[in-house]
């Protein structure tokens, strides 16, 4: 990959930080991003850790491996990587997407603590927005225990994991949605936030 590639991916995931930072889904300097840059091998763009997610420049890039480790490009000013880059390479590498987000939506956190059997939703038209049908079509946003190790909570991940679903919640801790490409996974976090503040109103 060239200096180029990373850069690009960087100003992308930039972009996106700023929404979500707007949307105060990535307070302080929680959450992180990132883009597939090759998959054989794999290699992630992945958002610096300890940065504003709403200041962030194309610059503010760490490329990690398949297991989230950092690696050395020529051309590029080698950043920490976020501590959860271990689990954006888990998703990518299982779900085939292209695209991982990592927010601290609150209403994801208190869902989790409501339902940590998983998040039932049915017969609600937002449903169309994460790939599923607004009638008669159960949904369960799976919820995983929380936990400082990457290879643990990836393990969890993949367990609970169900390809029709592209999000799942952390419990304590955040949500992670997945996608084609950034846009996409914009998408699905903005809906799936959307559908769990619907739930939490009417439970």
């Amino acid at each position: 990959m060239t200096p180029e590639q990373v850069l690009a991916a960087g100003g992308r995931l930039a972009v996106e930080a700023a929404r979500f930072t707007g949307l105060g889904w990535m307070r302080g300097t929680s959450g992180n991003l990132s883009e597939v840059l090759s998959r054989d091998p794999l290699r992630l763009a992945v958002t610096a850790s300890g940065l504003d997610k709403g200041e962030l420049t194309p610059a503010d890039v760490a490329v990690v491996d398949g297991h989230g480790d950092p690696l050395t490009v020529a051309g590029i000013e080698p950043l920490v990587p976020s501590a959860e880059a271990g689990l954006h390479a888990r998703v990518a590498a299982v779900t085939g997407a292209d695209a991982v987000v990592h927010v601290h939506a609150l209403n994801a956190v208190v869902a989790g603590h409501h339902w940590p059997r998983g998040v039932r939703l049915r017969d609600i038209e937002t449903l169309k927005g994460i790939g599923r049908l607004a009638h008669d079509d159960e949904v369960t946003i799976p919820v995983i225990a929380n936990s400082q190790d990457m290879t643990e909570l990836g393990d969890r991940f993949e367990a609970a994991y169900d390809p029709a679903t592209p999000a799942v919640i952390v419990a304590d801790h955040g949500l992670y949605t997945w996608g084609s490409d950034l846009r996409r996974a914009r998408h699905v976090t903005e809906c799936v936030e959307w559908l769990l503040a619907y739930r939490i109103a009417t439970r």
